[in-house]
């Protein structure tokens, strides 16, 4: 099953709510895209470098703190939680990757503004971004599971509700209107900005998502929920493959009890770090590409960056496609560019074009 709906390029739509015992959706057209150019989307880093030095950096972010207790239960809050299975989930791949630098949003019960926290993985240029929260709902106590969510347009009542909470938190900040740009976390309309920028790195997001979530289910024995999208304006400005996990619900006794044991806290946590360590195993596999041929160079294909190592001299590319079945380097192909570069790996054909000698 697919998490990610694919909307056409002329319309987008939107859940706005239950009316008259349907779902209530609005649509917006192409002419709403010209709102891109006037909201403030800032990115501080350009993204995540080279993986060609085999270094990591992953900031995990402890959801809520200080004056911002997140959801109650009958008798813990959420702030403790997200912060112990954060700092454990941090121990466990600092003990396990040394090739990892972990940086937290937070590391005590500070209070640490939304807007503040892809701040933080972005001017690290972090690699991973971990946003860490314990679910809650009024509907029902016996409620329960796991959830992993990646930035992206809501495509039901309760992946909005869950969003609407988790961005509630901007209240409680100073002159916050201001800051978010008029965003309110209860407008169903203020979302519409969601789904106006497209994450590039949605695709990664998705699959580490997938990968927490198959601990979770596989390792730990929670209840899937399932890899979601919404709108969190904690995910909005990363510049990074970033998740948001809801690892169970403090609503729910039995799962409060399991997520303030010490037990309970170790198991997700290790779950979050084997999805992590295997997300990047997966990367740095793809990495290195053996050459056909001992005369043809080594290429290292990062994100959409091809570094070519021939003798001692560097050689970046920048990759254009990939695809599952060769198309050939005729300009045709490639709106006219002459100089593609073929590469074959992992029954993947990988296209790149240029010839740098700097990253930059």
């Amino acid at each position: 099953m697919s998490a990610v709906k694919l909307l056409k390029k002329d319309e987008l739509k939107m859940h706005t709510g239950i009316k008259n015992g349907k779902l209530h959706t609005i649509n917006i057209y192409v002419t709403l895209l010209l709102l891109v150019l006037t909201f403030p989307y800032n990115l501080e880093a350009s993204g995540p470098g080279s993986k060609t030095d085999g270094k990591w950096v992953i900031v995990i972010d402890p959801g809520h703190g200080g004056i911002d207790d997140g959801a109650r239960g009958s008798f813990s809050k959420e702030k403790n939680i997200n912060l112990a299975i954060a700092l454990k989930t941090g121990e466990y791949i600092e003990q396990n990757c040394p090739n990892v630098t972990v940086i937290y949003t937070r590391k005590d019960d500070a209070t640490v503004d939304l807007i503040e926290r892809p701040r933080i993985a972005n001017r690290n240029n972090a690699d991973l971004f971990i946003s860490i929260h314990t679910n809650s709902t009024d509907v029902s106590k016996n409620v329960t599971g796991a959830e992993t969510y990646i930035m992206g347009l809501a495509s039901n009542n309760e992946n909005l509700a869950v969003a609407m909470k988790e961005n509630e938190v901007i209240y409680l900040e100073e002159d916050y209107k201001t800051k978010y740009h008029g965003f309110d976390p209860k407008s169903p309309e203020s979302y519409i900005i969601f789904t106006l920028t497209q994450n590039v790195y949605q695709k990664q997001s998705l699959d580490l998502a997938w990968k927490i979530q198959t601990q979770f289910t596989e390792r730990v024995n929670r209840k899937d929920r399932g890899v979601k999208q919404a709108g969190f304006w904690v995910l909005y400005n990363t510049s990074m493959p970033s998740v948001l996990v809801e690892t169970a619900f403090i609503s729910n006794p039995s799962e409060e009890k399991y997520l303030n044991s010490k037990t309970g806290q170790d198991y997700l946590a290790s779950a979050i770090f084997r999805a992590c360590r295997d997300y990047m195993n997966e990367i740095d596999r793809r990495s290195v590409i053996s050459a056909v041929k001992d005369q043809e160079p080594q290429r290292v294909v990062v994100d959409k960056v091809t570094e070519t190592a021939t003798g001692s001299e560097l050689v970046f590319m920048v990759q254009v496609n990939t695809t599952s079945t060769r198309i050939g380097t005729d300009p045709l192909n490639f709106k006219g560019l002459t100089d593609i570069t073929e590469i074959n790996a992992e029954d993947r054909y990988k296209y790149a074009t240029g010839s740098f000698k700097e990253y930059s």
